[in-house]
């Protein structure tokens, strides 16, 4: 049983509207041990979307922390929006917080998040996808300092047929992956791509497999929740999907240190 939701938003990301303190209770009334919230930072996103109050946002967390401290471990966590030329600013940010955790995440391809329609109309589906790949192994070439990589296949959700064959980007796909195993970098199950009625956890089966089989030993289990609601939501299939994948264990970040815990 996974006891620890690894990947959380409250209303401190521009795209939820829920408590902090509420997503932390959920997680206790649903049998978690941990959770870590991991509010968006996105520099550069366009109309300044997905800004970041820190100082306002860690206030918050040490009060619901304390609080809750009986029920539920609540941790210190961000998901950082890469893009390759941000690295000395997320670099800058990373080393003036003493976090929990970090998940690194593609939300921009050369400025353009593929959740609008425009995205692929202008690329196409497979070559939006295999643009969406290939700049997240820029963006590992040039900023290493993150601990898992956010749901990799994220870009699949919006494509018009919300489905790919892998295979057809075995290259790049295998190339990042490499990338991300030399530099002990892990992956994590996204269980939002089961709400997004995609049908699996984020990656794909086949990437979460060939990121074991390349040696690959890191993986942590979001939810992706942006309310309490979907707190450890198919957290089941999570651990199926790591199970057929030949992982017996999770991880756990607390000072940007992995702790592996048993099914």
């Amino acid at each position: 049983m996974i006891i620890a939701d690894m990947h959380t938003h409250s209303s401190f990301s521009t795209d939820s509207t829920e408590s902090m303190m509420k997503m932390a209770k959920a997680a206790a009334e649903k049998g978690l041990r941990t959770i870590c919230l991991t509010e968006h930072l996105d520099y550069d996103y366009p109309c300044g979307e997905f800004q970041l109050d820190t100082a306002a946002y860690h206030d918050e967390l040490m009060r619901v922390k304390a609080e809750l401290s009986d029920r539920v471990e609540v941790l210190f966590g961000v998901e950082l929006g890469l893009m390759d030329y941000l690295a000395p600013r997320l670099n800058e940010f990373a080393a003036a917080w003493d976090l929990d955790f970090i998940i690194g995440s593609s939300h921009l391809v050369d400025g353009k998040d593929p959740y609008y329609p425009e995205y692929f109309e202008e690329l196409g589906s497979k070559n939006g996808i295999l643009s969406y790949f290939e700049s997240i192994l820029a963006n590992v070439r040039a900023f290493d300092n993150f601990d898992v990589y956010g749901h990799l296949d994220y870009v699949v959700r919006y494509s018009p047929e919300k489905r790919y064959e892998p295979l057809d980007y075995r290259e790049i796909i295998d190339e990042l992956l490499k990338a991300l195993v030399s530099l002990g970098k892990g992956i994590e199950v996204n269980t939002a791509g089961i709400a997004s009625r995609m049908g699996y956890p984020h990656p794909n089966a086949f990437i979460l497999r060939r990121y074991k089989e390349l040696g690959g030993e890191i993986v942590t289990v979001g939810s992706d929740a942006h309310d309490r609601m979907r707190v450890a939501a198919d957290f089941d299939k999570a651990q199926a999907a790591l199970e057929a994948a030949g992982f017996d264990r999770y991880a756990v970040f607390r000072h940007r240190l992995a702790e592996f815990v048993k099914f």
